[in-house]
């Protein structure tokens, strides 16, 4: 499976809030550094091991796994994304 940013969200780098963002008919969310890198990678294309990959080559880390799966997990109960077949 692959996840996807919900097509009632828009995910965008916000100048004023020097932040990625999530905008929604009822208002934003404002994403940390780590979450905004995580869901820049969630296009419906990758799946989230070649996700961890990238995100530990991006920054040199190793061991992301779990907090990428943490993060995903939440992300799906917030419905900010949707999971693809693959």
């Amino acid at each position: 499976m692959r996840p996807a940013i919900h097509r009632l969200y828009r995910f965008q780098w916000e100048p004023a809030q020097q932040a990625h963002v999530l905008l929604y008919p009822e208002g934003m969310v404002k994403l940390n550094q780590s979450a905004g890198e995580i869901l820049k990678r969630c296009d419906g294309q990758r799946d989230v091991a070649a996700i961890v990959a990238d995100l530990e080559a991006a920054f040199n880390a190793t061991g992301l796994a779990s907090d990428v799966e943490a993060f995903l997990t939440m992300a799906e109960a917030q419905n900010w994304i949707v999971w693809k077949p693959a």
